[in-house]
Order: structure tokens, then sequence, then C-alpha cells
């Protein structure tokens, strides 16, 4: 399921700070945490205050932002 989030920060070592909101699937309450994206393209385009949607998941210690696109 796609969550909704609004980006506060954009890294250029493929990390995306995100205020979302509750992740069901990691059964995580609204927060503000960095992400790592898969693929440095993703960020393509995106600016800080902008509104997207995307896939949390958990992979070892890393919380890595899947199908990141700008909300519909």
């Amino acid at each position: 399921a796609m969550s909704q989030a609004e980006v506060r920060k954009i890294d250029s070592n493929q990390k995306i700070t995100l205020r979302h909101g509750p992740l069901a699937n990691l059964s995580m309450p609204p927060m503000t945490m960095v992400f790592t994206v898969q693929d440095a393209t993703q960020l393509e385009g995106l600016n800080v205050g902008d509104k997207v949607q995307f896939v949390a998941q958990q992979q070892g210690s890393q919380f890595v932002a899947t199908e990141l696109q700008p909300a519909q």
C-alpha cells in the first residue's frame, strides 16, 4: 500500500528525508525520517515541500523508499 509523505530534504547519496503518515506495513506511526532510495533516478524532479507517495520497506537496519513518485 502506498503511503503519503512530504519531502523535507534530498541528499546526493540516494537518501531522502520524508515526513510521512502511518506506515501500516511497518507498524510505524507518523514521523519524519530518512529513507534510502534504490534508484537515484527516483529523486529526479523532486523538491523540498513536494507531496509524494511511496512504499516503505525495511531491509536490514535500513528503511528503503520504493515506488517513490509525486502524489496524484
